[in-house]
């Protein structure tokens, strides 16, 4: 039988809007893998567990009433360099520690308005430079895969997450490789989007 935290999107999709499955089912079933692999890989920074829960909550009944979004119920992680209001955003620094955004990038208000539930903050080289993600001031990624080896970067914590079940999807970015370069060490399909396809608003 295929676990939950092996669905795609898109396959979870199908299922939650067959209601075989609830968003707080999906959502509970990443939370235990992130917490039976993360202290191991180590691709989270910030867990936000109860906000989670509450927002695969709040995904249901809007199924329930009849509401369908893009991503209703869909658990991703998020790469610490985007703006999230009210979660801590460090970008892998010392220097940000205990910094919470009084206002979220453009593109977590866009994945919110498509109805995604954030699971937490992702691990990455420090200001995003590196390509390892081996330069993070607070830990090392590790590669699903090897855990002697590196997951890349700087999205290295995005693209270890999902390779290790831990979301769904993750959102990363991408300068000089940070996206596509750690999605081919980890095994996984990463998308660069054409430059200025997507806002920058709230990339730290």
């Amino acid at each position: 039988m295929t676990q939950l935290t092996d669905l795609t999107i898109t396959h979870a999709l199908e299922k939650l809007r067959a209601k075989q499955i609830s968003s707080v089912e999906l959502t509970r079933a990443y939370l235990d893998q992130i917490e039976k692999l993360d202290p191991t890989i180590k691709a989270y920074l910030t867990i936000t567990a109860d906000e989670a829960i509450q927002a695969a909550e709040a995904a249901d009944k809007a199924r329930a009433a009849g509401t369908d979004k893009p991503l209703l119920g869909i658990p991703l992680g998020i790469k610490d360099v985007l703006s999230t209001k009210g979660v801590e955003t460090t970008c892998g620094s010392k220097i940000l520690k205990g910094y919470v955004p009084i206002f979220s990038a453009t593109v977590i208000e866009r994945l919110q308005a498509a109805g995604m539930v954030m699971l937490g903050k992702l691990n990455c080289d420090e200001f995003a430079m590196g390509s390892s993600t081996e330069n993070s001031a607070y830990q090392i990624t590790r590669n699903p895969w090897d855990l002697e080896r590196v997951p890349g970067g700087s999205s290295g914590g995005s693209a270890a997450a999902v390779s290790a079940g831990l979301a769904a999807g993750a959102l990363g970015t991408d300068t000089g490789g940070s996206i596509h370069q750690p999605g081919a060490l980890c095994g996984i399909a990463a998308l660069k989007p054409s430059y200025g396809r997507v806002s920058r608003y709230g990339l730290v």
